[in-house]
């Protein structure tokens, strides 16, 4: 009899089993189908540059969340359960490994100091803008309990930007500064806002005070400082070991792999050691393009350029869908269906507090930052600035992901205030990635009308194919930034010597150095390895 109730209870379990892989089933392929119908369209509406593919995702979401949603008669509107793993793991390196691996080093370069300030200095000023904002505001609304870590978190959740609607309506090649300046900006701010949110989680939330908040600050410059040097680390790992072996002359498909493998065990070591995975695989993208790509033979220099670019655009149009999908999860908006007013004021309360955190520090930082141009085409002029501000004011997938790991529990919450913050956050991306995102272009173009003639001439661009990763990390030409033709300089004033002196002199030591002993060590531009009949050896012979 137990034998047979054993047998009756494991092909019990069997089905069950069965009906779960069935279940996975069907959710990957339909989800793949909307991956797929996400490209079609998106193809169909490249010439409309408003409605961009990130959009385009996310309406689909919500029309696929709605459908689900009748179909199961209200029980749910996703067929996956967000996870944070699947999250930070699976989809966000390949997307900040490619923004990496594909700046243009030369412009990202030469206003880093300036996308520096934006990136770290605006976010931790972001920061602290909503985090006080929020405890001010939002304590005394009745929400839930709610402790000061919470509000810290919210502080890191909501300086998380996402500029991806105003880089797709932005022309790199006619206008590089404003792009590189908006681009490099939303991935170290990106990285910021994660930094920041891992540093709040490792100190006591109950006795905070300055002395708290300064160690808060020097814990996020350590996790910046070690993330950003180990993932260099993984970058000239990658090259030394492909440049010293030559793997390319017997197996193209190795030397693909092993930059793949290289970059995100850079990632994970880095979250292994609890520091940053995305500053790391950034910093390893942006010196693999600059030394490990130049060692591999020319197939596997295309074939990497176009498969890191292929993997990071379908994470972030599987996130957009997910994202659309989650905005009508009946699970968490039950807890705000009895007071939808005091949700909405939520929402409006934040986004208030991230329009006035940005323009706290966009417009004083572009001050600053032009007190160190010595040309007035390379300052940053009133337009670009309102350009810069309404670029970063869109939130997406690291709002939210952020939004889930801190008030959820494997996607799930039974939490008022939890559930409040969650649907905040995501009418918040919602209504900053559709209408904002809609807005982007009209304005953009009301602003920069002559922005292509007026940048073109001051700052020269690099070419958008795969020869595009070809200058070197810092040249030592300007480019077309200085016109020669007799133009009288004014003599700068000496706070401008002060600040931009020490940029110019960190610039000519890195030169030298990456001449003398960086270039010949690891490989890249002049220093390519070759063997007889190879690839490399022919393009070499070339352009000779």
């Amino acid at each position: 009899m137990a034998f047979g109730m054993e047998a009756q209870q494991l092909v019990r379990l069997g089905k069950v089993l069965a009906t779960s892989d069935h279940a996975s089933v069907v959710s990957i392929n339909l989800f793949v189908a909307l991956i797929c119908g996400c490209i079609v369209i998106g193809h169909l509406l490249e010439e409309r540059r408003w409605m961009n593919e990130s959009i385009t995702a996310l309406v689909i979401g919500v029309c696929t969340g709605v459908l689900i949603l009748l179909t199961t008669k209200g029980k749910s509107s996703h067929i996956f359960i967000f996870s944070e793993d699947l999250f930070f793991i699976y989809l966000l390196p390949p997307i900040i490994f490619n923004a990496g691996f594909q700046v243009k080093k030369k412009q990202f370069f030469r206003n880093f100091m300036t996308i520096m300030l934006f990136g770290a200095v605006g976010t931790l000023i972001s920061f602290f803008i909503i985090f006080f904002g929020a405890i001010q505001l939002l304590r005394n609304m009745d929400i839930g309990s709610l402790d000061i870590g919470d509000f810290l978190a919210v502080g890191a959740i909501f300086s998380a930007t996402d500029s991806v609607c105003t880089l797709q309506v932005l022309n790199q090649d006619e206008t590089p500064l404003l792009y590189s300046l908006v681009f490099g900006e939303g991935v170290v701010n990106d990285a910021t806002s994660v930094v920041l949110f891992n540093a709040i989680q490792n100190f006591d939330h109950a006795h905070i005070d300055a002395i708290i908040i300064l160690k808060i600050v020097v814990d996020f410059g350590y996790l910046f400082l070690s993330s950003t040097l180990l993932g260099a680390f993984g970058g000239l790992l990658s090259a030394y070991i492909i440049k010293k072996l030559y793997i390319g002359r017997h197996s193209t498909n190795r030397e693909v792999a092993l930059m793949i493998l290289m970059a995100y065990l850079s990632y994970m070591l880095t979250e292994l050691l609890n520091l940053s995975g995305i500053l790391a695989v950034f910093f390893c993208g942006i010196v693999m393009s600059h030394y490990t790509w130049h060692n591999v033979t020319e197939c596997s220099r295309v074939t990497t350029k176009h498969a890191f670019a292929t993997l990071s655009f379908i994470a972030e149009t599987f996130l957009f869908l997910y994202v659309g999908m989650d905005v009508l999860d009946i699970e968490k908006w039950k807890f705000v269906s009895n007071s939808p007013g005091k949700s909405l004021s939520v929402s409006s309360i934040l986004l208030g507090l991230v329009l006035v955190g940005r323009a706290a520090f966009v417009f004083p930082l572009s001050f600053l930052s032009n007190l160190t141009k010595n040309s007035p085409h390379e300052r940053i002029i009133f337009k670009q600035q309102v350009t810069i501000w309404w670029a970063g004011l869109m939130r997406g997938a690291v709002s939210i992901a952020l939004a889930y790991n801190q008030f959820t529990r494997s996607g799930h919450t039974e939490l008022r205030g939890n559930a409040i913050m969650i649907t905040s956050t995501i009418t918040i991306v919602l209504f900053s990635t559709v209408v904002l995102g809609l807005v982007t272009k009209p304005l953009v173009s009301f602003l920069l009308p002559h922005s292509a003639n007026h940048l073109s001439s001051s700052v020269s661009s690099e070419p958008s194919s795969p020869q595009s990763l070809l200058p070197s990390l810092l040249e030592h030409g300007q480019g077309s930034e200085v016109d020669g033709g007799g133009e009288i300089l004014t003599r700068p004033s000496s706070l401008r010597m002060l600040l931009s002196k020490p940029t110019h002199t960190v610039h000519y030591y890195w030169r030298k150095l990456d001449d003398a002993f960086m270039r010949p060590v690891f490989g890249g531009r002049g220093f390519v390895p070759f063997s007889p009949g190879s690839p490399t050896e022919q393009s070499l012979h070339g352009h000779i």
